[in-house]
């Protein structure tokens, strides 16, 4: 696997992911639909389908649209459990630079407003 690099390492100030960002405010308006979509990007915990998939989803920024969201990487990274995230996340050169900020939801389901 060879090495690489994120284009973005630190969460946007407007990235759903964070309990304290209204998802209606986002850059461009909001889009229900395109937000319900984003769920194939969410492995099952665990899951190592992915690990076999011809493509695999991953979760873009909005504000960057070539870089992956920050919220939606450390959260499949992590309690997400995607195994296919946390092998391809070996190779990555600035790993220990990604952050986020303040309280994340622990789910996808939780970043879908009420």
């Amino acid at each position: 696997m060879s090495a690489w690099k994120l284009k973005r390492t630190v969460q946007c100030a407007k990235c759903p992911w964070r309990k304290d960002v209204d998802p209606y405010d986002i850059p461009n308006g909001y889009s229900r639909d395109k937000h319900c979509a984003l769920k194939r990007t969410i492995a099952a915990p665990g899951d190592l389908a992915p690990l076999f998939a011809s493509e695999q989803h991953v979760m873009a920024c909005h504000e960057t649209q070539d870089a992956h969201c920050i919220g939606w990487l450390v959260n499949q990274w992590g309690p997400g459990n995607n195994i296919a995230v946390r092998i391809q996340m070996l190779s990555c050169e600035n790993a220990e630079t990604v952050r986020t900020i303040g309280e994340q939801h622990e789910t996808f389901e939780e970043t879908l407003p009420q």
